[in-house]
């Protein structure tokens, strides 16, 4: 049996959508982490780019609770 290795050409990229409010700045990010690197496809290959894209939407009104607005600074983009 041959062991697959992904091409760059050949992988397929998803699109996630999560929407902001009411979940932390590591919440958003840390939910979807291995749809980043795309361990959830079979066909995951460390050194491709296998990953999907994830678009954040509200994150003006993402929960930042305690002391973290006043020691971090988060940049938002907003247009």
């Amino acid at each position: 049996m041959k062991t697959y290795t992904a091409k760059a050409g050949e992988v397929q990229h998803g699109w996630y959508v999560i929407d902001g409010p009411g979940q932390g700045p590591g919440a958003a990010g840390g939910a979807y982490r291995f749809a980043l690197r795309g361990k959830h496809k079979p066909e995951y290959t460390p050194h491709v780019d296998t990953g999907d894209y994830i678009v954040v939407v509200n994150v003006a009104k993402l929960r930042v609770t305690g002391k973290k607005a006043e020691r971090k600074t988060y940049y938002w983009h907003t247009e």
